[in-house]
């Protein structure tokens, strides 16, 4: 019979370090950093407590005084893991648990134990076990020069100390050629479906938001699936698509992406990047934002930055959802309501109650039918595979066929148009 699993006792750090320019409220920083560890199971948060710095301390991050402070209130409370939000150097890890007695993560590390924990498609799972071999590497490096430069010399000599860090070294960087090979087979098998979905004249809606921002509710509203949606961060990790029939609209693919979040480790940008590729394709993006999150706006900021770090294009149409709205007090509600009126490219929802989806919808029909132009193209007798192209994305609206060629009227979008150029 399987016992369950004690659940580790956890306390979250949120280092408020005077000297940096971030200009996030270190209280809901903290709150942000406590809704991550809620994100992993077996995990029982403890405590939490922010703790200023005037400048963090190279070896230790805390001076000598507050890590006592801290030791203390630890073992008080049994705590097993601390959770640092924010950096934490190799060294700064070993010296701290040395000292605390304690296992630690810092935000990079939980990022990539909840990402772990919720892939889902073969693709996601070899992303994640990319990037966190990455990060396990970047840290072995760090720690390995760290121990040569104490040791001194000049190197010819290793301990044996220093030969386990290469043997690992070595293993991490196999393993990763490995891993490499086989997310290669599974994109080639993603891309093929795209190019398959690429001959659908179906444009592609994509979801995309900061995390816990209500993309999965408002994706299941909108297509009937059952995508896990929870009030929890990052309950979406691998890209979901349907087709769907909007009312009144045409047929689109929706997509709902995962979530994005501020310092998102750059080890999973780079490991996510195929997955959120679907943006890159997409005919509309709808940033779907918590409006009632006090941080809405710097939210909305990072998902803006990380969109264009993604390299999607600034004539990509996109709509602004402002989610939630059901969450708010009246006045907010009517002030919000109000503002989102007097802008053509938002629209303000409720995905759990339906207020406003109608108008949401619309909006996209409207948004869709707009990204689309009508040109003449012609074509000469030998320009085959051109013309097979213009019918396999079924865009073409006439033809004739003259003495010199084909001429047909075509309705695309301008990414459509650009694509049949370099052709």
């Amino acid at each position: 019979m399987d016992q369950e699993r004690e659940a580790t006792r956890a306390w979250v750090l949120h280092p408020d370090i005077q000297s940096s320019n971030s200009s996030r409220d270190p209280g809901l920083a903290l709150e942000e950093a406590v809704s991550l560890a809620h994100a992993l199971p077996d995990l029982e948060v403890a405590g939490q407590s922010v703790v200023r710095l005037k400048k963090p301390h190279p070896g230790m991050l805390f001076g000598k005084g507050k890590l006592e402070e801290l030791r203390l209130m630890f073992e008080a409370n049994e705590v097993e893991l601390v959770l640092v939000d924010g950096p934490v150097s190799p060294v700064q890890q070993r010296n701290l648990e040395k000292a605390w007695g304690v296992k630690l993560l810092d935000r990079t590390g939980l990022i990539l134990e909840i990402f772990s924990d919720r892939a889902a498609t073969r693709e996601g799972v070899l992303q994640v076990e990319m990037a966190a071999l990455s990060y396990q590497r970047t840290r072995l490096v760090r720690a390995w020069t760290h121990l040569e430069r104490q040791r001194g010399g000049l190197g010819f000599v290793g301990g044996p100390g220093e030969t386990q860090i290469e043997a690992d070294r070595r293993a991490i960087d196999e393993q990763l050629v490995r891993l490499r090979r086989q997310l290669e087979k599974v994109v080639k098998t993603r891309t093929l479906h795209r190019a398959s979905r690429a001959k659908v004249p179906f444009p592609i809606v994509a979801l995309v938001g900061y995390t816990n921002a209500g993309k999965s509710t408002l994706f299941n509203r909108l297509t009937g699936a059952e995508v896990l949606v929870k009030d929890m961060l990052f309950a979406t990790l691998d890209p979901t698509m349907r087709r769907v029939e909007l009312p009144d609209g045409p047929e689109v693919i929706l997509s709902d992406t995962v979530g994005f979040i501020s310092d998102l480790p750059t080890e999973l940008v780079a490991a996510f990047r195929a997955t959120l590729e679907e943006v890159l394709a997409a005919d509309l993006i709808v940033h779907v934002r918590d409006i009632s999150h006090s941080e809405s706006e710097s939210q909305a900021a990072d998902v803006r930055n990380i969109l264009e770090s993604l390299g999607v294009k600034d004539d990509t149409p996109l709509i602004e959802v402002w989610n939630k709205i059901d969450l708010l007090d009246d006045d907010a509600r009517n002030a919000a309501l109000t503002q989102a009126a007097r802008r053509e490219d938002v629209k303000a929802i409720s995905a759990v109650t339906g207020q406003g989806i109608d108008d949401f919808i619309g909006a996209v029909t409207e948004a869709l039918a707009s990204a689309t132009h009508v040109s003449q193209v012609h074509l000469d007798f030998g320009e085959g595979r051109k013309r097979a192209w213009l019918f396999e994305k079924g865009v073409v609206e006439n033809e004739v066929q003259g003495e010199g060629g084909f001429d047909l009227t075509v309705r695309w979008s301008a990414r459509e148009e650009a694509q049949f150029e370099n052709l």
